[in-house]
């Protein structure tokens, strides 16, 4: 009954049927650890903690209150405690990156003059975000092999202090230890005063910044502006973080701003079946992979993106990025705040209540209109 209700948004209703579930049954841990996503789901982070905590005092080792407890940790600003229980993540049945390898797992020791194989774990964004750790590493003497998926190799081919870098589909050289890249914030003891943040650290081809600049070079408008509404569907939180390409509409009439849509995947096919009168233009089908999206970034005056990839590929490319937060965040997002410790030009503008976009849009809508009044 308390899955049902959450399902459908009724999550005080759902906090009620599990508290009486654990009347019924008190040493259940999976109902606490439930208990603990409900609350945390309602930015409740200290009830949400007790939860899992309770949850772990019945089974110390159910990885998936371990896990739990270090996305509300670092969603807190506690990274001391959440970088070491994000380590459990591994043992989660919902995470399919874990690598195995015979060689030994790093963990910050002397490698200087061995090899080190990195490699992305989890989604584009996460490799985007985390990849700044890569020159941290280089200066432990190490060479550097990183992994990657096919579609971000091209654009991160001149990241500092990778020596070689491959994607998954091509065969492993040689090396010595490996480790996964989101293991790096826990080895190197990052916490938000320690957070490498010097952008940009990602640079867009030089080529294809003029090729992109080509292209919209008889675009006189005050300001170009990228926008993507949607994120990977498969997603556990992706009917929160997406919303329909229409939410902008409110902004899509503005005489000086042209808006250019940077949306790939499904929810693309909404950019060809907007109305006539939305100005709006939709060069993705020219879009081949990160590389010439950073380079069409490159050429935007700003982005406006919801939590994808996007967005933190321009904050690694240092352009003004206006992120849209759903209600409940992800833990890189924190609870409060509209800048980001992981990228200064980065603004962010939060849901006050689950499921407000048009809150976050008006917002965005008046900002936006200063802006033009800046410009």
């Amino acid at each position: 009954m308390a899955l049902l209700l959450i399902k459908k948004g009724e999550l005080d209703k759902a906090i009620e049927c599990y508290q009486r579930a654990i009347k019924l049954n008190p040493d259940s841990f999976e109902t606490y650890n439930n208990l603990g996503l409900v609350y945390q789901e309602k930015k409740h982070i200290h009830e949400a903690i007790h939860c899992y905590k309770k949850a772990l005092s019945l089974n110390p080792n159910f990885s998936d209150a371990h896990w739990n407890i270090s996305l509300v940790l670092l969603l807190g600003g506690n990274f001391k405690d959440g970088w070491k229980e994000y380590e459990w993540r591994w043992k989660t049945v919902g995470l399919a990156d874990r690598r195995y390898f015979y060689q030994p797992l790093w963990n910050g020791n002397d490698i200087r003059g061995k090899i080190i194989l990195l490699y992305s774990e989890q989604g584009f964004g996460d490799t985007i975000q985390f990849i700044r750790y890569i020159p941290n590493v280089s200066k432990f003497g190490a060479k550097v092999i990183f992994e990657c998926p096919n579609e971000l190799k091209t654009l991160l081919n001149n990241i500092e202090g990778v020596d070689q870098i491959i994607t998954k589909e091509e065969s492993l050289p040689d090396f010595d230890v490996h480790c996964p890249l989101l293991r790096l914030p826990f080895i190197f003891n990052t916490t938000l005063e320690t957070i490498p943040a010097e952008i940009p650290y990602i640079t867009a081809n030089r080529s294809l910044v003029q090729k992109w600049k080509d292209k919209i070079k008889d675009d006189n408008s005050k300001l170009k502006v990228g926008i993507v509404w949607a994120g990977r569907p498969s997603h556990k939180n992706d009917l929160n973080r997406s919303c329909p390409l229409k939410i902008f509409y409110p902004f899509l009439h503005f005489d000086d701003v042209s808006l250019y849509s940077l949306q790939k995947g499904e929810a693309a096919k909404q950019a060809k079946n907007s109305p006539d009168e939305i100005k709006f233009i939709d060069l993705t089908d020219e879009i081949h992979d990160f590389s010439d999206t950073a380079a069409f970034i490159e050429n935007l005056d700003l982005v406006i993106s919801v939590d994808t990839s996007v967005a933190h590929l321009a904050g690694a490319l240092g352009k003004p990025i206006w992120t849209l937060i759903p209600f409940s965040p992800d833990w890189r997002w924190m609870l409060n705040g509209d800048d980001s410790p992981w990228y200064p030009t980065m603004r962010l503008f939060r849901q006050p209540s689950p499921g407000d976009w048009g809150s976050v849009i008006a917002k965005v809508k008046d900002d936006l209109i200063k802006l033009l009044g800046n410009n």
